[in-house]
């Protein structure tokens, strides 16, 4: 396996970073999680510019161009003769001191990494998913705005402990507010009477996996609402699922041991489940030409 950093593709156990990086010392930085399909890369424009986006709210400039970026993704790609693959481009916030004073990293460093990635949830797409509501609360949008992609993901991992303690395959946050905010790594949806209801992205994140599934609800004909939802929503849903680029759209039948609908997943999230299937495989950009 080869890693691109900063400027060379490097081998797996070569691809290192100074113990100073603020990435490493603070999470100070920017990621994304971007798929390959049938040898081509997944809404890799939109992917790049949520990055930028991301990077850009925090103050951190990217050193090469959108275009540039792409390219090192696809040649990453073909380096490692990947056609289906999970991609991770990093910007970190780059060397400094042991000080939080983002002036002092002259120089972002740049990684992106690419693996074969198969369905992340094996056998459960066709079972459920169990998912745990828990007790930690999504960061405020005042504090942490959750639509930043930043390397500090604590916020995500002490759901996903939480998750794990009790059993869940998923984590559930509600915002400080009392609403349903998302997964632990995806956004959330319920079906109810046929409808489709998700929450907006103020407290969670803008998932281009999430807009993926509200273009392919519209083009079936199925209503969406967006609007906060709370426990009574998600408790009588007809069905419940979560979509993520990892995840792609997943359905959960189980939550806080409670079955959602009938049990199984359900025919509005199956149909959304088949139509991503078709669209994945035909979209993209392509990484061989």
């Amino acid at each position: 396996m080869l890693i691109y950093l900063d400027g060379k593709f490097v081998p797996r156990e070569e691809a290192k970073i100074s113990v100073f990086d603020h990435g490493f010392l603070y999470g100070d930085g920017v990621f994304e999680g971007i798929r390959a399909y049938n040898g081509r890369v997944f809404r890799l424009e939109e992917h790049l510019d949520r990055l930028y986006d991301s990077a850009k709210t925090i103050d951190l400039q990217v050193p090469v161009s959108k275009a540039e970026f792409g390219e090192i993704v696809l040649e990453t790609l073909r380096k490692n003769n990947l056609r289906e693959a999970y991609i991770r481009p990093i910007v970190s916030r780059g060397v400094g001191d042991l000080g939080l004073d983002p002036r002092k990293c002259p120089k972002p460093t740049i990684v992106v990494i690419a693996v074969e990635w198969g369905a992340m949830y094996g056998d459960l797409y066709e079972k459920g998913l169990k998912a745990i509501t828990v007790s930690v609360r999504r960061n405020p949008a005042q504090a942490l705005p959750p639509n930043v992609k930043s390397l500090n993901y604590l916020n995500n991992i002490f759901a996903k402990i939480e998750a794990n303690y009790k059993g869940g395959d998923e984590a559930i946050f509600f915002d400080t507010n009392g609403y349903i905010s998302e997964g632990s790594g995806d956004n959330i949806f319920v079906v109810k009477n046929g409808e489709i209801i998700t929450p907006p992205t103020l407290n969670n994140l803008r998932g281009i996996t999430r807009v993926v599934a509200l273009e392919i609800a519209a083009s079936l004909g199925i209503t969406v609402k967006e609007q906060n939802l709370g426990y009574y929503d998600m408790y009588s849903a007809d069905e419940v699922f979560v979509t993520g680029t990892a995840a792609e759209v997943g359905p959960i039948v189980l939550i806080d041991g409670r079955s959602i609908g009938s049990g199984r997943p359900g025919p509005v999230t199956r149909q959304l489940m088949a139509a991503f299937k078709a669209v994945t495989e035909r979209e993209g950009t392509p990484i061989y030409s």
